[in-house]
């Protein structure tokens, strides 16, 4: 079915449809704590754009806050990004930024992208797990390139950023979790619809996983 995009936008407007903007003052999580490992050069620059699946791959940890008995408690997603799609091709969601939670989702990133002809860039932020000799020898032993953002540049892992910022308008902001298994099960079923449903414009109105299994039919 063919229809312009503003008329969906009224559309979306009379249904009440449209997400609801919301603004918020809390401190952006930074897991920069000095220079605790090697630290690699901005391999990235900036180029997000790939035309190879599972060839350039970026990463970071946000926080998130829920309350259970009354205290306020903390919860970090460290995501893995597909720059060719947007797809997250694998996470991990804990209580605390852990070693053991990053490379979780590191080991099922290195075997989900293994089938990659070419040499992978995996890219990151300089924060303290991303330096780590247990995350940087693993990137060695499978002869992945390391690539970092400039310290205190968002910008060079603009979409990571975009990426938490959208899932956080619409399902984070506004809204009160109770307990941790609460945040988690509601993160993980809008990563799926993120992956299989959420159309992008840019990935010709598909999904970032639908976008994918065509390019490589």
């Amino acid at each position: 079915m063919i229809i312009n995009k503003k008329r969906v936008l009224r559309i979306l407007r009379k249904l009440q449809l449209l997400v609801t903007s919301f603004h918020h003052k809390s401190r952006k999580y930074s897991s920069y704590r000095g220079c605790v490992g090697k630290v690699a050069k901005n391999l990235t620059r900036r180029r997000f754009e790939t035309a190879i699946f599972h060839q350039k791959i970026t990463t970071d940890t946000t926080e998130f806050k829920y309350y259970e008995n009354g205290n306020v408690k903390k919860a970090y997603l460290e995501p893995f990004l597909d720059l060719f799609n947007r797809e997250v091709i694998s996470f991990n969601i804990s209580k605390q930024p852990s070693a053991q939670s990053i490379m979780s989702a590191l080991h099922q990133a290195i075997k989900i992208t293994s089938d990659c002809p070419f040499r992978r860039t995996f890219h990151s932020d300089q924060g303290w797990a991303y330096q780590m000799h247990q995350y940087t020898d693993k990137l060695k032993e499978h002869r992945i390139f390391q690539s970092m953002s400039r310290r205190g540049n968002c910008h060079d892992n603009s979409v990571m950023e975009n990426f938490f910022g959208l899932l956080k308008q619409e399902i984070y902001y506004g809204y009160t979790f109770t307990s941790f298994e609460e945040l988690k099960q509601t993160t993980t079923t809008w990563i799926d619809y993120y992956n299989t449903k959420r159309i992008k414009q840019k990935l010709d109105w598909l999904s970032p996983t639908e976008y994918r299994l065509k390019m490589i039919q």
